[in-house]
């Protein structure tokens, strides 16, 4: 069946379907303790960067309770523990006043790409590390500062960790993981370099169909946030990381997932916009009664992330706004500035896919059939 028979409704799966058998909120309220805390810490004592920066650091490691590596959720978590904070330290020596970021961003997407076919933590931790690439690169400072940065975020990581292996009752685990940690680094160094041999072969053989590893995948996720990076220094204000940061979380291998994707992600991000603006407008919220809502737009952004993904992205740009604002930065201009981006993003993932799909259909190389192209 061709594209065009496929149902217009099934563009859309991804607004209307609601999956409520996977809501997570009673065990969610674990990991949103550390975010508070955080957060409460630093208005305490008169840091609240600082604190949003270690806030938002437990935030991303928080979702990766959900994931899973041999069977744990705390390797993911450790992982990106580390991941984040070494990416965030990249992206802001790279900055982005130059194009050294397009290529580092190729670089982190492909291998992001890489690991998709991989146990699920992997590819999670994988996204994580180009995503905070990506904001990082709209901070450039110098090496110091960056250290300080990526400093604050390992700590929010390794808070949220700590918490989660106490409340869970999973500290004995946590202890068995730290003392494997150089055999998991010994694992992925051959990891690496078994997949660049997979690279190599395939790319110098031209069969990308029936390679071992996802090349052709990763190759559009290069090429795609490759060139949205360049359209986001291009744009000349810092919050545009979230155009490659929208086109990354969108594009998937199949185009009807793609292009549900990208509708989701945009009308949720203009919903949850809309909803912040007028929130703020009319209650104008203290700096506490920031942090709180932020705390709660965390909450309802883990629990509805397997429910329904246009309004985890309405409860994630909530989460986004109210986090910025403690920064002093108007709300209206980041709720704004992330529904915009967030559609240039979305719109640059489906149309490189489509014009992928059409290239390689004239070059005769596949037939276009469906989701699978």
């Amino acid at each position: 069946m061709g594209i065009g028979a496929r149902p217009v409704a099934a563009f859309f799966r991804d607004i209307y379907v609601f999956s409520w058998e996977n809501q997570t909120f009673a065990s969610d309220v674990i990991f949103v303790v550390p975010i508070a805390i955080s957060l409460g810490v630093g208005l305490a004592v008169g840091h609240p960067a600082a604190g949003m920066i270690v806030a938002g650091g437990a935030m991303t490691v928080g979702f990766g309770a959900k994931q899973t590596i041999d069977r744990s959720p705390l390797l993911p978590m450790i992982f990106a523990s580390v991941g984040i904070a070494f990416s965030t330290f990249v992206g802001m020596i790279a900055g982005h006043a130059n194009g050294t970021l397009v290529a580092i961003a190729s670089l982190w997407a492909f291998g992001y790409g890489m690991l998709t076919t991989r146990e699920g933590g992997y590819s999670w931790v994988g996204q994580q590390c180009v995503i905070t690439l990506l904001v990082g690169s709209a901070f450039p400072f110098s090496a110091k500062l960056a250290v300080g940065r990526a400093l604050l975020l390992l700590a929010g990581g390794m808070l949220e960790v700590l918490w989660t292996s106490v409340a869970l009752r999973l500290l004995p685990e946590l202890r068995e993981h730290l003392r494997e940690l150089a055999r998991y680094m010994r694992e992925e160094q051959i990891a690496l370099r078994e997949a660049m041999n997979h690279v190599a072969t395939t790319v110098r053989r031209r069969r990308f169909a029936n390679s071992p590893v996802p090349v052709a995948y990763s190759l559009r996720l290069m090429v795609t946030v490759g060139l949205s990076t360049e359209i986001y220094r291009r744009l000349h204000f810092a919050s545009g990381y979230w155009v490659p940061m929208t086109a990354l979380l969108v594009l998937k291998p199949g185009l009807l997932d793609t292009a549900s994707r990208a509708i989701a992600r945009t009308v949720g991000t203009v919903a949850g916009a809309w909803l912040v603006t007028v929130l703020v407008s009319h209650f104008a919220p203290s700096a506490v009664a920031l942090a709180a809502f932020t705390v709660l737009f965390t909450w309802l952004s883990y629990a509805m992330l397997n429910v329904n993904y246009a309004t985890y992205s309405v409860c994630i740009t909530g989460y986004i706004v109210f986090l910025l604002s403690l920064a002093q930065i108007p709300s209206g201009e980041i709720a704004q500035r992330r529904a915009f981006c967030t559609a240039v993003g979305g719109a640059i993932a489906l149309t490189l896919r489509l014009v992928m799909i059409r290239w390689r259909k004239i070059g005769g190389t596949e037939k276009v059939v469906g989701v699978v192209a």
